[in-house]
């Protein structure tokens, strides 16, 4: 069955090493949009952040943004999904972080929000190409505002996985707690993540699973590499995600977004 829909990651999938798109990767995607196929976006960072690639692409359809706590069309505006943690939750997350003292910041109206301007809260600003914004009380912004996703932010990857453990025994059944990179551990809504996202623009679309294509690299693709009719790992992908795929293509810096386009779509 013919490939209607692909959905690509952008952090060490789409974007090499200096976060630029590849002109072999850009002009594979312009050929399987001349074709027809709905190309988007999913990825873990903010609208704002992930809108800029888009608009390079020409993309033009829904963005799978926040790990798929919203879904919004990049030229419209329209807002297709929107799954905030619930402020209760969020609070406890909060609470959980400070007790443990890791850097944590979080996200109001595509807004990053942050108590201090530490090290690794200005470093993930810098990446991400965003504004970091000081907020007095994160515990309190909760309560007023919808937070789309709540993220710890360490180098040391050990401390990160056994907060991840803590949280995901705690809160597992009632949050998605995930990692986009070893040290970025990332909290949302149970029902934000990338596949149910991709459902949701498949059916807005109406394709079928089976005519789905998705490419990740990481823990936070796991779930649309799975649900997709093909899902495909980067070369350079985790092994857990390399074992969930149906292919394994080069890696970022090879352009092996391109090689699996050519090789399922084009």
């Amino acid at each position: 069955m013919d490939i209607k829909l692909v959905a690509i990651d952008l952090d060490d999938t789409l974007l090499d090493s200096g976060l630029k798109i590849a002109e072999e990767c850009a002009k594979a995607i312009q050929a399987a949009r001349s074709k027809g196929v709905i190309v988007t976006l999913a990825t873990g960072r903010m609208y704002s952040s992930a809108l800029p690639y888009a608009k390079e692409l020409k993309v033009d359809v829904p963005l799978i943004t926040y790990q798929g706590a919203l879904v919004k069309n990049s030229e419209s505006q329209e807002i297709i999904y929107f799954q905030p943690v619930p402020s209760d939750l969020a609070q406890e997350v909060i609470n959980f972080f400070r007790t443990n003292k890791v850097h944590h910041h979080s996200y109001f109206d595509d807004k990053l929000y942050m108590e201090n301007l530490t090290e690794e809260g200005l470093r993930y600003a810098r990446l991400a190409g965003v504004e970091p914004n000081l907020t007095k009380d994160l515990l309190q912004d909760v309560v007023e505002k919808k937070a789309l996703k709540i993220m710890a932010v360490n180098k040391n990857e050990d401390l990160l996985g056994e907060l991840e453990l803590a949280l995901k025994e705690r809160y597992g059944d009632k949050l998605n707690i995930t990692k986009s990179k070893p040290y970025y551990l990332e909290i949302s809504n149970r029902k934000a993540n990338k596949g149910d996202a991709l459902k949701v623009i498949a059916d807005r679309y109406n394709v079928k699973r089976e005519q789905v294509l998705a490419i990740g690299d990481s823990y936070n693709d796991l779930d649309m590499i799975k649900w997709a009719g093909i899902g495909v790992a980067m070369g350079n992908a985790f092994d857990v995600v390399k074992e969930a795929a149906d292919y394994v293509t080069k890696t970022n810096e090879e352009h092996g977004v391109a090689e699996a386009l050519y090789k399922f779509v084009l």
